[in-house]
């Protein structure tokens, strides 16, 4: 594992600081929620997984779960990663450990969506050559639970990938993220070739080095200051939509 991807898990890591304090709340932890926040807080994957699983056994919303256990315990591993008590071997462990209970969940997050009227589609990545997709995955699970059919190209996405599969699915929106200053290019060269493309699609960017000045530079619809802004301005461009 290199330097530059330990420094991307590290970005990943402190974008995830804002969005919890939005979702804190003053109600008692179920105990299978407070048992997926400790397996994630100490990089136990397989702890993590079998409570994903108990979350979704007691008929415990996965959304509630995610807002409860899993970004908390993200967030407080990136505290201790600040304070010096975990180092970024331990903060990847954490990574994988939310991912692995986030598997568990998605199929719920599916269905739950499923039954409701979509919001929108949404082709959701992280640009060509930038690896990192903590925050990209977490963004994708929220915009799930809220409603969105989202469509997940993952990480290291070429220009031409996002063109295809935004014309593919019609898409309402296409979200990106760029965590390294050397893949913030990619941004708006993608968003060039989306409106050259003649395609209909709004477009929102975001990542640790991305600022709302920049994402109007590039020409964006809307830019994610954090996981939760992110959710509110997909919903207000679907709104603005042309039908």
């Amino acid at each position: 594992m290199n330097k530059r991807r330990f420094r991307g898990i590290v970005q990943e890591t402190k974008c995830l600081y804002i969005t919890f304090g939005r979702y804190k709340q003053m109600t008692e932890i179920k105990e299978p929620i407070q048992k997926l926040y400790q397996s994630i807080l100490h990089f136990d994957v397989r702890g993590a997984k079998d409570a994903a699983k108990e979350v979704l056994n007691n008929g415990i919303d996965p959304l509630e779960a995610l807002n409860g256990g899993a970004i908390p315990a993200l967030r407080e591993a990136g505290n201790k990663f600040e304070r010096g008590d975990y180092f970024l071997p331990e903060i990847m462990l954490c990574a994988e450990a939310f991912q692995e209970a986030y598997r568990v969940l998605e199929p719920e997050l599916l269905n739950k969506k499923e039954k409701t009227e979509s919001l929108g589609r949404i082709v959701i990545g992280t640009v060509m050559g930038d690896m990192h997709d903590i925050g990209k995955n977490l963004v994708k699970a929220l915009l799930q639970g809220a409603g969105f059919e989202v469509h997940d190209l993952g990480r290291d996405v070429p220009i031409q990938r996002f063109v295809e599969k935004a014309k593919e699915v019609d898409a309402d929106i296409v979200a990106m993220s760029a965590l390294l200053t050397v893949t913030m290019q990619f941004l708006g060269t993608t968003i060039s070739a989306l409106k050259k493309a003649g395609l209909r699609a709004k477009t929102i960017v975001g990542g640790a080095p991305i600022t709302a000045d920049f994402a109007r530079s590039i020409g964006a619809d809307a830019f994610a200051g954090d996981a939760l802004i992110g959710i509110e301005e997909c919903k207000k461009l679907v709104g603005k939509m042309e039908k």
